[in-house]
């Protein structure tokens, strides 16, 4: 499924169809018949992005950029499979994440470990290494060219270390990745996009998100594009909300540590921030909405913040 949001800038939506509609975009940049696509899907969802690319008009060897925000699977897990398919494009890619790109051996072995084989090879399978001469590293402040339309590429980690975003001047818009958090449309009401961070597993960092953010923020952007799903405006509001919600997710997993049932915890505390957030933002049933497009967010976001604890505990 696509929907191209900015026809004038030639910026095309498109639903990797990752586990369900509207959770997980990629986007097709165009600039003068060339394309760029940020961020990819998982392999499994490598076929659905190459037929939106099809649809949208764009010639696959036309397309000179695959650009992943940080080497998250639902990101660019399809990124092997597509440059085998995009015979021109180079991957971009940030320097923590090069080397899992060119031999993704230890993602492999991370996801199964985390999902399972069952749901690996249902979500996951045909993932590819990627020709090392192909792939460009983005330190911060990389500049890639997309023929005349500069896209800028910013490090900005909390969610992952090896997590960029990318401002595109033309639109005076951020693609985040998922720095900017997760905001699905169907809790969209009349107050806007409700939003909330993520936190996976394993390298949230409270300081480096606050940090990421106000980056973000410092641009003054019109909009951001972000994986799940889609473009919001309101960015100074929805910046408030998101270092609102950090903190009072730090504070959830600092009063669940030490005990046994840290985990059970730290999901009942998730759960109860967001429905109380969601219920002051006027979306209706609240409770049952959240636990619907938000229950395997928030047991992510609780592996996330458990695995910060650890990590906070061992540094003493």
């Amino acid at each position: 499924m696509t929907e191209t949001h900015d026809s004038t800038h030639a910026i095309t939506i498109i639903d990797t169809g990752y586990v369900r509609p509207g959770l997980c975009a990629a986007y097709l940049v165009t600039s003068q018949g060339r394309a760029a696509l940020i961020d990819c899907g998982t392999a499994t969802c490598a076929q659905t992005v190459l037929a939106a690319i099809d649809a949208a008009g764009v010639a696959r060897d036309a397309v000179d950029w695959l650009m992943v925000t940080h080497v998250h699977l639902d990101h660019a897990g399809a990124a092997g499979p597509l440059m085998r398919a995009l015979p021109n494009a180079r991957l971009v890619v940030h320097p923590r994440g090069a080397p899992h790109m060119i031999d993704p051996t230890k993602l492999i072995a991370g996801a199964r470990a985390v999902y399972g084989d069952e749901a690996f090879e249902r979500d996951h399978a045909g993932m590819l290494p990627v020709d090392a001469a192909r792939v460009v590293i983005a330190e911060d402040g990389h500049v890639v060219e997309l023929a005349g339309r500069p896209l800028l590429c910013i490090d900005t980690p909390g969610h992952a270390l090896h997590h960029y975003s990318v401002w595109d001047a033309a639109t005076q818009s951020w693609f985040a990745g998922d720095t900017f958090g997760l905001s699905y449309r169907e809790l969209d009401t009349a107050s806007g996009a409700f939003i909330l961070p993520t936190t996976s597993p394993v390298q949230f960092d409270p300081a480096q998100m606050h940090a990421s953010i106000d980056k973000l923020l410092a641009k003054s952007p019109v909009s951001i594009r972000i994986a799940h799903y889609g473009e919001v405006t309101e960015c100074a509001r929805l910046a408030a909300d998101l270092h609102v919600q950090i903190d009072a997710m730090v504070d959830i997993a600092r009063e669940a540590h030490g005990h046994d049932d840290r985990h059970a915890r730290i999901v009942a505390g998730l759960t109860q921030l967001y429905t109380q957030r969601a219920s002051a933002h006027g979306i209706t049933d609240a409770q049952a909405r959240v636990q619907e497009i938000l229950g395997g967010d928030i047991e992510i976001n609780a592996q996330g913040l458990g695995v910060w604890l650890d990590r906070q505990a061992r540094a003493g």
